[in-house]
């Protein structure tokens, strides 16, 4: 699921880890003397692929040396490179407890996530972009399915299972966006988390209105912002 760079097979001082699901992180020494054709191999490969890819760096030094090394190619580089926010939130008990809960709703059933679900949700944030099989994904995660009048709608699930932290995801298929069904399915994933001993983290990006509005309402705190660039291939 993850393909590895580095600047330097031998001593490598740069890392860049590409993931499946269309994210990436650029790690390692950064200094004024950084390896601007690395930098540049990694902006400009894959073009033809038309696809978007999303980059943080680590330390968060690397901004500044990004901005400054790539200074004209950010906003001109064909397409465009372009900075965006990602938000990390961490997760408030009593902000959650005070949440407004949904009003029942007849038509909808929300079961464990099954095999036959992680092969059938649609979408861009879905348990396989995550996990390598739907075996894996039973075995070593979680997840709800809602369904909506027998059809599935809507599916939470561990992103990541780290120690004591989950972090969820969520995809709503378009046909049942405008139910408020997110929250629900979510909310039955968190309560999970709660009775199993986990602590439910969240991320998205800051403009990522609906995403960022949906934690807020499920009890989640912003805790920290990281730059985030979009990578347009």
């Amino acid at each position: 699921m993850e393909k590895f760079f580095v600047d330097n097979t031998d001593y490598p001082q740069i890392f860049y880890i590409l993931h499946s699901y269309g994210m990436s992180l650029l790690l390692g020494k950064s200094s004024d003397e950084i390896n601007y054709k690395f930098l540049e191999n990694i902006l400009s490969r894959n073009v033809e692929k038309n696809k978007v890819e999303w980059m943080q760096a680590y330390p968060y030094e690397w901004d500044f040396t990004i901005k400054k090394t790539l200074k004209d190619c950010i906003y001109t580089h064909t397409p465009p490179i372009e900075l965006d926010i990602r938000v990390n939130f961490t997760f408030n008990l009593s902000k959650y407890a005070n949440s407004k809960k949904e009003v029942i709703d007849e038509n909808i059933v929300i079961l464990k996530t099954t095999k036959e679900d992680f092969e059938n949700i649609k979408g861009s944030v879905i348990p396989k972009y995550f996990w390598h099989n739907s075996d894996e994904f039973i075995n070593n995660g979680i997840g709800y399915s809602l369904f909506y009048k027998n059809s599935l709608a809507s599916l939470a699930f561990s992103a990541v299972v780290d120690g004591k932290y989950v972090e969820l995801g969520i995809e709503t298929q378009e046909q049942f966006r405008g139910k408020k069904i997110a929250y629900k399915v979510c909310h039955a994933l968190i309560q999970y988390c709660l009775e199993e001993g986990f602590e439910p983290i969240w991320a998205c990006r800051k403009s990522n209105v609906g995403s960022y509005k949906l934690a807020e309402k499920l009890g989640f705190e912003e805790s920290q912002t990281i730059p985030y660039y979009k990578l347009n291939y």
